[in-house]
């Protein structure tokens, strides 16, 4: 097998690297080396940032109705190709394909979305607001923002960002994560082939040199982020410090609340697929079941039967349900976590580990694990584990259960299973989580609704797309307009009041 040569895309063209440091790109289903990234240096990133920054005045100047134009066509190609991208996902992050052709179907909906930016970008005006005087508002664009995303959705977390912030004004710099970076440059091809101009959209590969270089760079305007809590503190912070607009999603825990009332077979259904799908890799997967009162007696059976007959192989065999984890190192951790929950005395119900596939022996494998009786004490509990480990906790009510999750320091989604409207609604209103589920068990909202938690899980006052996105990569302009037939005579030496 050739291995591919992952490198830069910058002002319209694939730049090699000069660094000097590069990383192996694996297939996780067969533990083979597919690919080499490049790492960029700060030297590299600063020609993105410059590529980017010579670009931004003649777009900014592009009416909207344009730039959606451009947008419009890379929607055309990327429903073209929406199977080629999925199967980039699949081939580096090991998800299913399946999951992989929501993932890009969810980034087409913020790319649909930001097609509209001629109306999101509408100000606001105020005939007559004193004597003689209008005052209006407008939304400009900042200017060069970059993005820093994760492995576990290589197309759609990026689309979360870039197309809003392009829509807008903006010239965008993607630094995505080196695990599975192939996707990122197929946006890149897109991107070109739709039209944009050289350096409106830009990717430099890396590693933190690159992000450090993103933070600290003086023409970068803006930052967004998803990740790890502590490097999203980190993001913000230093960003922050260096005067820069940050976005920083951070971890969860998410809890699905089970109460007495809740179907069975289809309580079942959305635990295993919330908890299992794409190996737990998700920042919206639920990790912890609460059930309360009896609802674990009846749901456990039948929960730790689904977990066993989870059907587990290549992502690319079209009736996998899960893949593989990403990497051998996310492997090993999460294994490090079931062996401790065991050492703290929760409850094994499912063991995960050591499970082989045929055919891919060296691939990097996990299986289903589900605790029962797990305390609040327990570091599986606590800790975001990023695998396909749920850990179940038992309540005796719903007051108990809000507090449970209240009291958690991640806050980026939760569910309920319940057919009580009462109980929907009171746990709707009092429970302090960004995103929430009646029935839904992983709350994504749409593309013009916004993605955030609250807590630990979002650094920053502004959620990820829709007009929040739009809010973040813009700013606001005040103009207050007289002309001379309304000026009066003298000096005013008064603050100016509507009169």
């Amino acid at each position: 097998m050739s291995i591919a040569n992952i490198v830069h895309h910058i002002a319209g063209r694939i730049v090699a690297g000069t660094s000097g440091r590069a990383q192996d790109v694996f297939d996780p289903a067969t533990g083979t080396i597919t690919g080499c990234v490049a790492l960029a240096n700060r030297t590299e990133v600063d020609a993105a940032v410059a590529a980017a920054q010579q670009a931004f005045p003649a777009w900014a100047n592009t009416p909207p109705i344009r730039r959606a134009r451009h947008l419009f066509r890379f929607l055309e190609l990327l429903n073209k190709h929406h199977d080629d991208l999925a199967r980039a996902i699949t081939a580096e992050h090991g998800k299913v394909f399946t999951d992989a052709r929501g993932e890009v179907s969810r980034g087409i909906d913020i790319v649909e979305f930001a097609c509209g930016i001629p109306q999101l970008l509408k100000g606001d005006y105020t005939d007559q607001v004193s004597t003689g005087i209008d005052n209006w508002t407008m939304r400009q664009p900042l200017g060069v923002v970059a993005g820093i995303t994760p492995f576990n959705f290589p197309v759609m977390v990026p689309m979360w960002m870039f197309p809003v912030a392009i829509a807008a004004g903006n010239t965008f710099v993607l630094k995505p994560s080196p695990i599975d970076p192939s996707p990122s440059l197929m946006i890149a091809d897109l991107m070109r082939e739709a039209g944009f101009p050289d350096g409106v959209f830009n990717v430099v590969q890396g590693d933190r040199e690159a992000v450090e270089a993103l933070l600290e760079h003086p023409d970068v305007r803006a930052v967004s982020f998803v990740g790890s809590t502590p490097i999203a503190q980190h993001i913000y912070e230093t960003g922050a410090r260096h005067g820069k607009r940050v976005q920083a999603l951070g971890g969860a825990k998410n809890h699905m609340v089970v109460m007495p009332d809740a179907d069975v077979e289809k309580t079942v259904d959305a635990l295993v697929g919330a908890a299992y799908g794409s190996a737990g890799e998700r920042c919206m997967a639920i990790s912890v079941a609460v059930f309360v009162g009896d609802a674990g007696d009846r749901i456990m059976p039948v929960l730790a039967e689904r977990t066993r007959k989870l059907v587990i192989r290549n992502g690319l065999e079209l009736d996998a349900e899960m893949g593989p984890i990403v990497t051998r190192i996310a492997l090993d951790r999460i294994e490090g976590y079931i062996a401790q929950g065991v050492t703290e005395g929760a409850q094994l119900v499912v063991d995960g580990r050591g499970l082989t596939v045929p055919d891919h022996a060296r691939g990097f494998w996990l299986g289903g694990t589900l605790f029962d009786h797990v305390t609040p004490s327990m570091r599986i509990y606590r800790e975001e584990i990023f695998g396909p480990v749920l850990a179940c906790v038992r309540v005796k009510d719903l007051n108990e259960a809000i507090g449970l999750v209240n009291a958690h320091e991640f806050g980026n989604g939760v569910s309920c299973f319940t057919q009580n409207g009462h109980v929907a609604r009171e746990f709707s209103r009092r429970i302090e989580v960004g995103m929430v589920g009646i029935n839904v068990p992983i709350p994504v909202p749409m593309a013009w609704h916004g993605f955030g938690g609250w807590k630990r899980s979002l650094f920053g006052d502004m959620h990820a797309y829709g007009e929040e996105g739009v809010r973040f990569y813009t700013k606001q302009k005040s103009i207050m307009q007289r002309w001379p037939e309304n000026i009066g005579d003298g000096a005013e030496f008064v603050m100016p009041t509507a009169k």
